[in-house]
């Protein structure tokens, strides 16, 4: 399991710290940089895994959707919170499609990531989509600790 924080997050922010605390087996890695560079880091820390289940806050969570595009044969699950796939480094993707099966945690007031683009996008990319929209804001303050993690992370293990 990996833990990828959003833009202007880290490893020390409150999810990460939450993921942490309840998961300690967990992969939390800090994100500096562009797209790129953030990319590189990821790929250097899943290099000759398998099976991995991806959590992508943000920013994070169109690394992760990006990483499972790209190495599908890795990827046993996506877990995407609030992803970032209306930013433009989303767009030479659009289109691609993958059967990894992906869980979508969303707030209908998210001002970063609305969901009236994301969910649309979300679904055109992963056929295997579980959509949880809330009523809650970009940071997920209301639904994060509510989703059963126990059960989304270590079913199948």
């Amino acid at each position: 399991m990996v833990f990828i924080h959003g833009l202007d997050s880290s490893s020390k922010g409150t999810k990460a710290a939450w993921f942490g605390r309840h998961f300690p087996e967990m992969v939390i890695a800090d994100f500096e940089g562009d797209l790129s560079q953030r990319m590189k880091k990821l790929e250097s820390i899943l290099a000759y895994r398998q099976n991995v289940t991806l959590i992508g806050s943000s920013f994070g969570g169109l690394m992760a959707t990006i990483f499972a595009l790209e190495n599908e044969a890795a990827v046993s699950r996506v877990i995407l919170l609030a992803p970032a796939l209306n930013f433009p480094e989303f767009s030479e993707y659009k289109g691609r499609k993958t059967a990894i099966p992906a869980w979508l945690f969303i707030g209908k007031k998210d001002k970063v990531t609305p969901s009236d683009i994301v969910i649309p996008a979300a679904r055109q990319t992963f056929s295997n989509l579980i959509i949880n929209e809330s009523d809650d804001d970009h940071l997920l303050r209301n639904t994060f600790e509510k989703i059963d993690w126990q059960d989304l992370l270590l079913q199948d293990q």
